[in-house]
């Protein structure tokens, strides 16, 4: 691989699980740009947006991501906002090639409500506002998203996504 490709999308479309499976496909290096935080903060993500709150985190999710260019180019799976802050796909754009994980408000839903604690903007949320939340974050955080170079609509868990984009990865990236 010459260029890194970004995956975006939602909290809960899959950009950790596929990603993994994709650079297993390709063998190539795969990145998560929370575990990278993580590890360099020595805390979880709640910890960091319960002590230095959420403007702190996309700064660091920021620097996380511009890392990832001093690496051996990847698969990289990008936290839910990366794309909606600074200029992070505009930036993701020019370094390699980003991939939508566009999934249906049902496939988030479920996703997220067995995960829910795990997330700190989920933290506390009944089933009717974890709905609501995801329309809402949904329509703010689309425009940005469709600023990806490839768009894969995810319809079902059952869905074979990293297979899918495996066998496309070609005529989509040149790979």
């Amino acid at each position: 691989m010459h260029k890194s490709i970004f995956l975006v999308g939602f909290m809960g479309s899959g950009k950790s699980h596929v990603g993994i499976k994709l650079a297993d496909y390709l063998y190539c290096p795969f990145y998560d740009i929370d575990q990278m935080i993580e590890r360099k903060a020595g805390k979880s993500i709640s910890e960091i947006f319960s002590q230095h709150g959420e403007a702190w985190f996309r700064i660091l999710e920021r620097r996380a991501l511009h890392d990832t260019l001093h690496k051996t180019p990847g698969i990289i799976a990008t936290g839910g906002g990366v794309p909606c802050f600074f200029d992070n796909i505009e930036w993701m754009n020019k370094q390699g090639v980003v991939i939508f994980l566009d999934a249906s408000e049902e496939v988030l839903f479920q996703r997220l409500w067995k995960g829910r604690s795990k997330r700190p903007l989920l933290n506390g949320l009944t089933i009717e506002n974890l709905q609501i939340f995801i329309k809402q974050k949904m329509e703010e955080r689309r425009p940005f998203y469709e600023k990806a170079a490839v768009h894969y609509l995810i319809q079902s868990h059952e869905q074979a996504t990293a297979e899918d984009i495996n066998i496309q990865l070609n005529s989509i990236t040149g790979h």
